[in-house]
């Protein structure tokens, strides 16, 4: 169904308040905002009811587009670490270092 396929509903949904729902709600607020102000009506005043409109469609296309989002990038983290498990000759494991190994010893100047 849609854009996201059938193997996308195993991950979580994203949360109802994220950066793409509020920016394109904001979008379609001020896409009605303009519109009345083209118009020459009040800008905020005339038009609620395509205010709220247009605020509902951006907030409804951009939970749409986080979860494609995250479909995207999960499907890549999966196929990466695939590949990651299948090549492991090119992926060597680091030693662990402390950070008295990292960091330079210090000499103060006086």
């Amino acid at each position: 169904m849609g854009l996201v396929p059938d193997e996308a509903k195993a991950l979580p949904p994203p949360g109802l308040v994220n950066r793409n729902s509020v920016w394109l709600g904001f979008v379609g607020w001020s896409t009605a905002m303009l519109h009345n102000a083209f118009c020459h009506r009040p800008p905020l005043r005339s038009g609620v009811h395509r205010q709220v409109l247009f605020s509902t469609i951006g907030w409804f296309l951009g939970y749409h587009i986080s979860k494609y989002e995250n479909y995207i990038y999960s499907k890549l983290d999966r196929d990466m670490y695939q590949y990651i498990s299948l090549h492991p000759d090119a992926f060597p494991r680091s030693e662990k270092k402390t950070l008295a190994e990292i960091v330079e010893p210090f000499h103060p100047v006086r």
